[in-house]
């Protein structure tokens, strides 16, 4: 192992609760051990994945967040005595790992609950909402401090919640420790005066507006939080470690408006001068530990980094409020693992939080002791798998109900809470399968057959591995997907798969009756009905660095790939501006809101002009002509034009009963379609 990572793999202490090492897995809403929006149950999935991180070296580990009251059914979490008690049995095994199990549990979500469109059909209409309420009550999971615009909708909003009702949080927090103690777990950590949920809405004087003992001075906005980690210490004991999931600073300039990196603004929520009191207070309350990051579902990107998020992005001030507290703190946020051991060294922080890349990789810490870098699957930060909730204008959290109910899932392994459909068999019939088109599909295919026993052989008609995903990976910012790129090609000579380069198949006779799999790709749309549109340059092609661009550049598509190219011609110094036909930038489903408002947020910041609800008519030298809605035409000067219209599949040739597509050339998708239609088609050989 490196030895700059040694101050990772010390031992630490929350209380009287010894850690063996300085890696904490922070807690994913799906890798819960007690079920996510469905009737509580002890969750074996979620247990398997626990567990397997568990024998991976993680020193603590934090299951998703536990519901006190759960969303779904309106069930309190410690009237269910069954599964604690089935956790009881399973705890030994856990404890085998020499790991910690600190489970969190959540008061809720307030005004950040992810409405969908269903949900507000639910809510609009009184009929509805009363057959829906023994199921759904978005009246109660969604009130809040007080009345208050809903994050994701506008038809939703958030009403006051009760003294009463806060009293019952308050019970049911401490209730449910109780049983998770006796039940052998470590510790629990409350969630969370953080990222904006629901504790956390009571502490901002944007959100609270109450005049009673929960509102208006600094004990009270507090109160909700402390008096439940009293309530545990009073029935848990003393001794019983309670963390605290805690954003430092909120980041948040008003509802549905974050603050980005380096940003000048106004605080509405929690500046460092009120954290550095806040945490000191919360500590005397009694909390053990706070878990650290940055921001709320208003400035979703600190909590949620995308890859346009610094490294690190929330080490300075968590290293900052260390100073202010003699509890262990912990960083999460992108965190680069080196540098994490530096600040633990320093005693700058306590532990070094990470999440997603478990998903991506559970055995990436094991692969770091074993000094084997190089062969950890990387997380893109992409939340394509894990966390894809995207909202756009005039529309709620627009997500496949399959992904609502089924979070912590990886766009890069098919693998990551879905072993009970996607897991390597052992091929009953070893053959030899003939794969065209060497991209991340035709990899992924072959490393799942190979794995399987087949013989895959990739045809590839460049001299390089990688398809489209070298252009896609090619912005300045997206080293990550240069490792996912370099970990694939890797894999390829790791496994030993006979790989054919500059070889272009024309025609699939060549191969007989044997398995085929095309992975040939998309091409790019061309909008032949507009006057020089040989005049602009194809997205791939500057990408690819196959053509300039000049000082003003047009950008046509403001899709997630052309905010992401003007994105990064305005990191070059370029004067990007962004033509698009929808109402909103990053108009499409999968692509996660924090991923999205970061963009959005970033072009307003730095004046990019963006032209929505926008056509493009034709293309000149030195101009393009435009149409707004209202039919207007206006004539913009720039210098260059990239087009970013879109793709259309290019197989090469159609499915067969021994012909399978995969990838862009199948349907065109995003880097989880790809992969995990790779997965299935190389299990079904």
């Amino acid at each position: 192992m490196d030895a700059a990572l040694n101050p990772l793999f010390t031992p630490w202490k929350i209380g009287s609760c010894e850690i063996k090492n300085r890696i904490v897995l922070t807690s994913m809403g799906g890798t819960d051990l007690f079920g996510w929006m469905e009737k509580n149950h002890f969750d074996k999935a979620g247990a398997d994945f626990i567990l397997e991180i568990a024998k991976n070296n993680v020193g603590l580990v934090l299951p998703g967040c536990q519901p006190v009251y759960n969303p779904m059914f309106g069930q309190w979490l410690h009237k269910n005595d069954k599964m604690y008690a089935d956790l009881k049995k399973w705890m030994p095994e856990f404890h085998k790992t020499g790991a910690k199990l600190f489970v969190q549990l959540t008061a809720g979500f307030g005004r950040s609950f992810t409405i969908s469109e269903m949900m507000e059909k639910l809510y609009v209409n009184p009929v509805l909402r009363a057959l829906a309420k023994p199921v759904m009550d978005l009246d109660k999971i969604t009130a809040s401090a007080s009345p208050s615009p809903n994050r994701w909708s506008d038809k939703v909003p958030s009403r006051e919640l009760t003294v009463k009702e806060i009293h019952e949080f308050v019970n049911a927090f401490a209730q449910s420790a109780k049983k998770l103690k006796d039940a052998g777990v470590d510790g629990v950590e409350v969630h969370a005066v953080h990222e904006g949920y629901l504790l956390d809405q009571f502490t901002f004087k944007y959100v609270n507006h109450r005049t009673d003992e929960y509102g208006g001075t600094f004990e009270n906005r507090y109160r909700f939080a402390v008096e439940i980690v009293q309530a545990i210490k009073a029935l848990c004991g003393k001794e019983f470690p309670v963390s605290l999931r805690y954003s430092v600073v909120s980041k948040t300039k008003g509802f549905r408006e974050g603050a980005l990196p380096g940003e000048e603004y106004n605080e509405v929520g929690r500046d460092m001068e009120e954290s550095e009191r806040a945490a000191k207070y919360l500590q005397d309350a009694g909390y053990d530990m706070l878990n650290c990051d940055n921001g709320t579902y208003d400035a979703w990107y600190w909590a949620h980094p995308p890859i346009y998020m610094p490294e690190n992005c929330n080490l300075a001030d968590v290293e900052h409020i260390r100073k202010f507290v003699d509890i262990p703190v912990v960083c999460a946020g992108r965190l680069d693992p080196k540098v994490a051991a530096a600040s633990v060294a320093q005693g700058k922080i306590d532990g070094a939080g990470f999440a997603r890349q478990f998903l991506a990789d559970p055995e990436w810490i094991t692969k770091l002791m074993e000094d084997r870098p190089e062969d950890i699957r990387p997380c893109i930060l992409c939340h394509n798998g894990c966390f894809n909730m995207c909202h756009y204008k005039g529309v709620p959290n627009d997500q496949e109900l399959s992904d609502s109910l089924h979070l912590a899932r990886c766009a890069v392994n098919a693998e990551t809470m879905q072993k009970e459909k996607h897991y390597i068999a052992p091929a009953e019939h070893p053959k030899k399968v003939y794969i065209v088109g060497g991209g991340i599909g035709g990899m992924e295919a072959a490393r799942v057959l190979k794995l399987r026993g087949h013989s895959p052989v990739i045809y590839e008609k460049s001299s390089v591995l990688g398809g489209t995903f070298i252009p896609a990976s090619a912005e300045s910012y997206k080293g990550k997907l240069r490792d996912l790129l370099s970990w694939y090609r890797r894999e390829m000579v790791r496994l030993g798969v006979e790989v054919h380069l500059n070889t272009e198949v024309k025609d699939l006779l060549q191969f007989g009756t044997a398995d085929v799999i095309i992975a040939t790709g998309a091409v790019a749309r061309v909008l032949k009905n507009v006057p020089g549109h040989e005049k602009m340059i194809e997205a791939c092609e500057f990408l690819n660095h196959e053509k300039q661009v000049g000082e003003t550049v047009a950008v046509i598509g403001g899709g997630l790939t052309g905010s992401e190219i003007a994105y990064e011609l305005a990191l070059m110094g370029k004067k990007p501006l962004i033509v698009e036909m929808k109402d909103d930038l990053v108009s499409q489903k999968g692509v996660c809101l924090a991923n999205s408002s970061y963009l959005r947020e970033w072009f307003a910041l730095h004046k990019v002009p963006v032209y929505l609800e926008t056509t493009l008519k034709e293309v000149k030298d030195g101009s393009i002509i435009v149409s707004s809605k209202d039919k207007d035409e206006v004539e913009i000067s720039c210098d260059s034009v990239i087009s970013c219209a879109g793709y259309i599949p290019a197989p090469l040739a159609p499915a067969a009963k021994n012909v399978r597509l995969v990838g862009d050339c199948l349907s065109v998708g995003n880097l989880r379609s790809v992969i995990w239609r790779a997965y299935e088609v190389a299990m079904k050989i």
